[in-house]
């Protein structure tokens, strides 16, 4: 029997990626009645790839929920840069969920909160437990790296993921976990839209970081900076404070999971009936594989 572990599943990082992958060159997979399925079969192929890799005895699917946050009342703009859904992946979105639940995997979120918030949140509880990895393309997430807290970005192509603990962490981004929070007060997110301090990238940022430790050592050394570093910090001190709270995942979401609910125990009927109604030939087979290893 594996050491349990966990996967938490960041929901809609799978679905997006799922979606682009299979709308190369404008043709959208659909069911013969109509359902446009593209989206949901990428995040089902995901899916099963990585838990054919990692082996996760738990699985908990996070979701993000409408565009109004506890961040977006504290900065109209965040997340203000992103385009509308394309219009056949709008009704993937419950869909998916529908899917997921006939995997007999929960589906977690919150209103008010990200998925962000609601991985973090799961991973202090569960870490408790068992060991977790969380499942996303958000390099965000890497400030959730701990222990017994692993954070799998996935990568461009099948099956290419990197793979975060705190040494790999320290190794690759010279930074600890916390320390990426700080990274993203200074820097910003284009992706999420918040615009950190003006004119200081992530080599400098990571530089004062190593140096200074966090942005209260930075601020406390001021005087010890080049003239320009130290203009342009005191030019954005309010909005340094601002991203840096943007940038923090709440750990503390009013959401709950325990081991016993997220047990991955698929159901080969449910998923066969299930996949063969959506047109899903080919994935019966390779989740009736998967089931019979695990």
């Amino acid at each position: 029997m594996s050491e349990p572990k966990v996967m938490l599943v960041d929901g809609m990082a799978l679905l997006f990626r799922g979606y682009f992958a299979n709308s190369y060159g404008g043709y959208i997979r659909k069911t013969k009645a109509g359902l446009p399925t593209n989206a949901v079969y990428g995040f089902i192929k995901y899916l099963l790839d990585a838990c054919k890799t990692f082996n996760p005895t738990h699985i908990v699917c996070t979701w993000d929920l409408g565009s109004k946050t506890l961040r977006t009342e504290k900065f109209s703009d965040y997340k203000g840069n992103r385009p509308e859904a394309p219009a056949d992946l709008i009704p993937q979105f419950d869909l998916v969920k529908d899917v997921v639940r006939g995997l007999n995997i929960p589906n977690i979120s919150f209103p008010g909160y990200e998925a962000d918030d609601c991985i973090g949140t799961l991973s202090k509880q569960l870490s408790e437990h068992m060991e977790v990895c969380v499942l996303t393309g958000d390099h965000d997430m890497l400030q959730l790296v701990a222990e017994r807290v692993k954070v799998i970005i996935m990568k461009k192509g099948p099956s290419n993921y990197a793979v975060y603990d705190t040494e790999k962490l320290l190794e690759e981004k010279q930074l600890t976990a916390k320390q990426f929070i700080d990274l993203k007060g200074l820097t910003g997110d284009t992706s999420d839209n918040y615009p950190g301090v003006k004119g200081i990238g992530e080599k400098t940022a990571t530089k004062l970081l190593v140096e200074y430790e966090s942005i209260e050592g930075i601020l406390d050394n001021l005087e010890q900076l080049p003239k320009g570093v130290k203009a342009k910090i005191e030019a954005d001190l309010e909005m340094l404070h601002l991203c840096r709270d943007l940038a923090t995942i709440n750990c503390e979401a009013p959401v709950t999971c325990s081991p016993d609910e997220c047990f991955w125990q698929p159901d080969h009927v449910k998923i066969n009936a299930l996949f063969e109604e959506l047109e899903f030939g080919s994935l019966v087979k390779e989740v009736n594989r998967l089931i019979a290893v695990s």
